[in-house]
């Protein structure tokens, strides 16, 4: 008997030491934040032909061992990839070795800027200053399509730090073998910001390999966090100092010409001949001027209506070009979202009697940012609209300035300055100029008067915390808004604090704005619902990772959150238990259970424009309403999501069902259907609406250079049928031909009521 307990206790060591001895095998195979990647100069002439028989390619160091971070983050990935870099005086060179096995790869088409989460990809994050704040990624498919960004944040934000809407020149190709697929990648030094005097910068790689629904990176990253992070990146090992760009100006002028027929009000063909131009200068090899003559957005894809049933207004991203390079510095103050003091879209766009989004051209602007030595940064911008009577707009003058400096490891510290100025409204009389912006009824003592608004400007500071290992996120900023109208109570400041690991995500916040904070060229949704509030909001995850099963992560929660006037009076309180799954098979669901207080800081109607169901100020209305979400596997070629919600609906009840059901024909592009249905019951007094949303999509791509998306949105709450189609040629980089055509027709006999045909022409001069 002791001779077998003897037994069992040396197997038992035996298993401890052995499963010691392999998890340190393991634990070697993972490379860890910080491994450094040498990059020599090549010697030779690198031709980006998905062939590495060039010597430099046979030399160069390596980057492998990838690791997974998703489905889990303690094994291998099933296939390596490697990576590779050179330069030379002129170009920064990456090729790609992605092994792999015959089956097929999983793309959405041959369009470029891709969804990431939706194609098999593989790619370069990397921080060009070593601030682990900002950069540039460059991705490429199995077939050869390209998608560019920028980087902030650190690439810790899921949702706002990566934005793919920027656009550059670079070239690339993709060979594909028997057992791997090779991609060589050449990025011109002029098109992106670098600083040439440091010889370290942030990198890593990460591939998704959607078929088996694995993402793996060069450097291993927690299940929880972004394995393009910087916080999770290697570094990149100059042997020299990355060469000066030279003379890095770009000029990308346009001509284009347009036929507009507005039906509707009665008014003949208009045929219109333009240009301009957008210039891109480079001060330095990190700080760079942008300059637009006459800007023409017309390509620029529509946005996707929405049915919106609360009483705040929707936030539409930024896709114009002219705007996204730091776009994070001009939109870091305050809350996104919430309280921001500048929102590019405010510029050029207005809404109209009707409350819809129509254009108000841009005479010119200029708008420098980037880096100043290795703790600064700055943005100054400065945009001149034109007057535009239909709207009730003068000529507007739009000036931001932002000055930010980076403290401790990864955070930083904001002073900023928006002014929008009318200029000229004094002249004029305020019937001419009745935009909701430019005008107040005021009450001077004895009778109600108008009081124009010639400039709207808000000043603060703000701090921006990061941690190095991206545990820790938080925010506290103080504003101030001045104009005509007010000079007191005219705050805007909040904070918040978030921890995220492998088994929690928690943090709260809050917010606090004076009745007379007004921020017009910003995005401060509340104002519009009742000046002066105070919010608060807590929210806790719980990330459980089962073993086995269909499930790779669950994760219950709950979201509270509040606010309130200034006297103390509750105007709103959200309790909302969610349960969120991802499966193995790529598929996600989305269950939340919402308890709801509202008592009405204003009249509120909440059927606009369909009948009189305007719920009066000071009305207080409790209900409670579920939601459940479910997205389909995406590898399949027939995909679909459904959305469905039900419960009460403030003195009434609300029933919705939408979703989208997506056929690909692959790689070439997909069809799809989105509905959204909403049947909303109130009392008899109040009334009922039925609002339908349908909106079909074509899209589909020829090659990786011809594009064409084909759009409809039949939107019966606003009484409108829209189509609106764009052929896109890429004839070379960053330069494009696009034929738009816009029609705008009455739901019910499908009479137009106004249409435009638009053809642009767009060239890239590097000077």
């Amino acid at each position: 008997m002791r001779f077998m307990n003897k037994c069992r206790l040396f197997l038992y060591l035996t298993v401890l030491l052995l499963g010691f001895e392999f998890d340190e095998a393991l634990a070697q195979t993972r490379n860890e934040p910080g491994l450094g990647l040498a990059i020599t100069k090549a010697k030779g002439i690198i031709v980006a032909d998905g062939v590495l028989d060039e010597e430099d390619w046979k030399t160069a160091a390596v980057a492998t061992n990838f690791f997974l971070n998703y489905p889990v983050d303690s094994l291998a990935p099933t296939f390596q990839s490697e990576a590779r870099l050179t330069f030379n005086d002129h170009f920064f060179y990456i090729s790609f070795v992605c092994y792999d096995d015959n089956k097929p790869d999983v793309m959405q088409s041959l369009r470029r800027d891709f969804e990431w989460p939706l194609n098999d990809n593989i790619g370069i994050y990397m921080d060009p200053y070593n601030d682990f704040t900002n950069g540039f990624f460059f991705s490429i498919t199995p077939y050869g399509v390209q998608s560019e960004g920028i980087m902030s944040g650190g690439g810790s934000d899921r949702e706002n730090s990566y934005n793919n809407s920027w656009d550059n020149k670079w070239y690339s190709k993709v060979k594909r073998y028997e057992d791997k697929w090779i991609a060589e990648l050449a990025i011109p030094l002029k098109s992106f910001r670098y600083n040439q005097h440091v010889k370290e910068w942030n990198v890593t790689f990460v591939r998704k390999d959607l078929k088996r629904n694995q993402t793996s990176s060069w450097i291993a990253t927690p299940i929880q966090f972004i394995p393009a992070s910087f916080a999770y990146s290697g570094k990149l090992l100059w042997q020299e100092n990355p060469p000066h760009a030279g003379t890095n100006i770009s000029s990308i002028p346009y001509t284009v010409a347009s036929s507009t027929k507005d039906s509707e009000n009665g008014e003949p063909v208009k045929n219109t001949v333009n240009a301009g131009f957008d210039a891109k200068v480079s001060i330095t090899p990190s700080l760079n001027l942008d300059l637009t003559v006459n800007p023409d957005f017309s390509t620029v894809e529509v946005d996707r209506q929405v049915i919106n049933l609360t009483r705040f207004e929707f936030q539409f991203p930024e896709r114009r070009q002219f705007f996204l390079e730091n776009s994070d510095l001009f939109s870091a103050p305050g809350f996104p979202s919430l309280t921001q003091p500048f929102f590019s879209r405010r510029i050029g766009l207005a809404q109209d009697s009707t409350d819809d989004l129509v254009k108000v051209p841009i005479l010119y602007g200029a708008r420098i940012s980037g880096k100043i030595g290795s703790k600064w940064r700055i943005g100054a911008m400065d945009l001149q609209t034109k007057s535009s009577k239909g709207l009730g707009l003068p000529e507007q003058n739009y000036a931001v300035g932002v000055l930010q400096r980076q403290v401790f490891s990864r955070s930083n510290f904001d002073i900023f300055f928006v002014n929008k100025q009318s200029i000229g409204l004094g002249e004029y009389d305020s019937s001419k100029y009745y935009h909701e912006d430019l005008v107040k009824q005021v009450w001077n003592g004895s009778d109600t008067v108008t009081q124009l608004n010639t400039f709207s400007r808000v000043a603060g500071a703000d701090f921006n915390l990061l941690t190095k290992n991206n545990r820790w996120t938080g925010k506290a900023y103080y504003h101030r808004s001045f104009d005509n109208y007010s000079e007191g109570d005219n705050f805007s400041h909040g904070g918040f604090m978030a921890y995220t690991s492998r088994v929690i995500n928690s943090g709260a916040g809050y917010i606090g704005l004076g009745k007379n904070y007004n921020a017009e060229a910003g995005f401060v949704p509340n104002r519009a619902v009742y000046p002066g509030n105070y919010g608060s909001r807590v929210f806790t995850d719980i990330k459980l990772y089962p073993k086995s099963g269909p499930l790779v992560l669950m994760m219950p929660g709950f979201v509270l959150f509040g606010s309130m006037l200034p006297d103390g009076t509750k105007t709103d309180r959200n309790l909302m238990l969610n349960y969120a799954a991802s499966f193995r098979s790529t598929a996600m669901l989305l269950v939340t259970v919402s308890d709801i207080y509202q008592k009405l800081p204003s009249d509120f109607d909440i059927l606009d424009p369909v009948g009189d169901s305007v719920l009066l100020k000071g009305q207080e209305f409790r209900w409670k309403e579920f939601n459940l979400k479910y997205t389909s596997n995406a590898r399949s070629t027939f995909t679909y999501s459904i959305i469905s919600s039900g419960g009460e609906f403030y003195n009434g009840k609300r029933a919705q069902l939408a979703g989208t059901i997506g056929y690909r024909v692959q790689p070439y592009g997909s069809l799809s259907l989105t509905v959204d249905y909403n049947d909303i019951r109130l009392p008899d007094a109040y009334g009922s609406a039925k609002f339908l949303l349908i909106s079909p999509r074509l899209d589909f791509t020829f090659t990786d250079k011809l594009f064409l998306t084909t759009f409809v949105q039949y939107n019966d709450r606003y009484d409108n049928v829209n189509l609106n189609a764009r052929f896109q040629w890429r004839y070379k980089p960053a330069s494009d031909f696009f034929i738009v055509y816009t029609e705008n027709y009455f739901p019910g006999n499908l009479i137009t009521k106004n249409r435009a045909l638009v053809v642009k022409f767009t060239y890239w001069f590097n000077l």
